[in-house]
């Protein structure tokens, strides 16, 4: 009987404290969610660094280019970052290039070029009013509505087709640029296409066209600035290069003969 009592187990017998278990054993690790949501462990994730979620896919692969997931870090800046993009957009001295190669968005070319479709709409009816109508008191003047639709479509179509088409030529001859880049680069070149729509109100034909003119080369200038980059040592290039600043020289004419004539 006292051989069996002794054999007992010391955390069983009378007036003893069971051990401890450790919580890590007892208590099942469980997936907490992390706010804000898709946001690293290390905490909040700062505007203009990279998203570091698991859910991103990488845009390098085709799959990527169709995931939403894969945009969220190119919306990722504050008012701050898209400020200064935007004046070394206007100001093309400033080195835009080198605030947006490793860190481009798409946060700015979205609102640039929304607002310049709505834009070119409204001002372009304001402009047509005052050009043909304002002095004929007689005459009834409607809005068309017709301008929404039209800008809507040219912007857009513009500002996604013609970067991607340039993306796939520059990766042909085998140069290091990314989509969202160029996105990015031509996105912030119609920003300066934004107070001259408010100059364009103007009815006087001739400032009209200097200041149009003025604008067309200014953003012409811009895209041939920052393509370069990507280009060197690419000579047989430059003569697309060229081709890309005409096509924006073309848009700022077909603006100021279709929405502004």
């Amino acid at each position: 009987m006292e051989e069996g009592y002794t054999s007992l187990p010391t955390s069983h017998s009378v007036g003893s404290v069971p051990a401890v278990v450790a919580e890590e054993s007892r208590v099942p690790k469980t997936n907490l969610q992390i706010f804000p949501p898709g946001s690293s462990a290390s905490g909040y994730q700062a505007p203009g660094t990279p998203y570091a979620g698991e859910d991103v896919q990488s845009t390098s692969s085709w799959n990527g280019y169709f995931s939403i997931s894969s945009y969220q870090p190119f919306f990722n800046v504050d008012t701050d970052m898209v400020f200064d993009r935007l004046v070394g957009a206007l100001y093309p001295m400033d080195g835009f290039y080198t605030k947006v190669h490793s860190n481009p968005d798409l946060y700015g070319p979205v609102w640039i070029s929304t607002t310049l479709v709505f834009m070119l709409s409204a001002l372009g009816n304001c402009a047509a009013y005052l050009m043909n109508n304002g002095s004929k008191a007689e005459i009834a003047w409607n809005f068309d509505v017709n301008y929404v639709d039209w800008a809507a479509s040219i912007i857009y179509c513009y500002v996604l087709a013609v970067p991607a088409a340039f993306y796939f030529l520059l990766r042909y001859f085998e140069c290091n640029v990314g989509l969202i880049q160029l996105w990015c680069i031509w996105g912030y070149s119609l920003s300066i296409f934004i107070p001259t729509s408010l100059l364009l109100v103007i009815p006087l034909e001739i400032l009209r066209w200097i200041i149009i003119l003025f604008t067309g080369s200014a953003s012409a200038y811009f895209i041939a600035l920052n393509l370069k980059p990507y280009t060197e040592g690419q000579h047989s290039l430059f003569l697309w290069v060229i081709g890309a600043s005409v096509l924006q020289f073309v848009l700022a004419i077909f603006i100021k003969i279709f929405f502004f004539a």
